[in-house]
């Protein structure tokens, strides 16, 4: 199967791929009304590319009934104005087992997470995601890349067995690096989605991108379309007045290793009055003393 099978998928990643969060209930369930509400409010601001299971939607401290319920939600509230890029991971066969359940559901591509076991060697990388890869070949396949040691040309390795591996979220904080890995991956032959958000898309799009992720995008759907629209025409000064816009809230999101990542969206939506802001750990909801800095934020974008 080649590359070409895969152009609506291609086109879904080169845009804002939506993470969206995962709201719990008072009793710690997974809330599932108002999960649909936060979904159809991300479709109806004009998002066409989603990600159940992604790490804003909480994907491990989900359980895997839990992870199915997510996939089956958002891909019924997509219906047909959105593609589903479904986040699937852990060891093989649980994540055969995921993509599987989103190849059964309409999903049309799967991201793999980047591997957490402690010891990932290149080769045992690619044996992993071909694994994965070969398993759903009808679904667009998207390595989720954390990895700094990876060389791109392990990547061109992996497609080469697996065509359906046709885009790359890439999340090392480096722009340099992530120029050449481009490169030597194939620069045209993948979608490149920046996978650290709007802080890194502008240096990124410089680089080759041409889509990025975002947790952002559940408060403000607005902001994040107005920064991938400043990109794709070239206005780089348009698309740092929105880094401007969007600086602090990603300098909390980001602080002390990422600790309050998702905790600073789900205030920012409880705030207004969208979602209940309780997470789960290993993440901890802010303390009362720093919630008034993240909910004047969120009131500013929503005027």
């Amino acid at each position: 199967m080649s590359s070409e099978t895969f152009e609506p998928q291609r086109a879904a990643l080169a845009d804002v791929v939506a993470i969206p969060v995962t709201p719990f209930a008072e009793d710690g369930t997974v809330d599932q009304v108002t999960h649909r509400a936060l979904l159809r409010r991300l479709l109806d601001g004009g998002i066409t590319t989603l990600t159940p299971n992604g790490n804003t939607g909480e994907f491990y401290a989900l359980s895997p009934e839990e992870r199915r319920l997510v996939t089956e939600l958002t891909v019924e509230e997509a219906g047909g104005r959105a593609d589903v890029l479904v986040g699937v991971g852990h060891d093989v066969p649980t994540a055969v087992a995921s993509a599987r359940h989103a190849r059964e559901l309409g999903a049309g591509m799967v991201m793999v997470h980047q591997p957490v076991h402690p010891y990932v060697s290149q080769g045992g990388w690619i044996d992993y995601h071909r694994a994965i890869a070969s398993a759903v070949p009808e679904l667009g396949v998207v390595p989720y890349i954390r990895n700094a040691q990876l060389s791109g040309d392990r990547l061109a390795e992996l497609a080469d067995a697996c065509p359906n591996v046709i885009g790359v979220k890439y999340a090392v904080p480096d722009a340099a690096r992530f120029a050449a890995f481009a490169r030597d991956a194939g620069l045209e032959r993948f979608v490149w989605v920046a996978g650290l958000a709007e802080p890194y898309a502008p240096s990124y799009f410089s680089a080759g991108a041409t889509g990025f992720t975002s947790g952002l995008v559940n408060v403000a759907p607005a902001v994040s379309l107005n920064m991938i629209e400043a990109l794709r025409s070239g206005d780089y000064p348009a698309a740092m007045k929105v880094w401007e816009q969007i600086r602090r809230f990603e300098e909390l999101r980001a602080a002390n290793g990422s600790a309050d990542n998702v905790t600073v969206v789900k205030e920012a939506l409880a705030s207004l009055g969208l979602c209940r802001r309780e997470v789960r750990p290993p993440s901890r909801e802010l303390p009362e003393s720093e919630r008034a800095e993240v909910a004047a934020i969120a009131a500013g974008w929503s005027i």
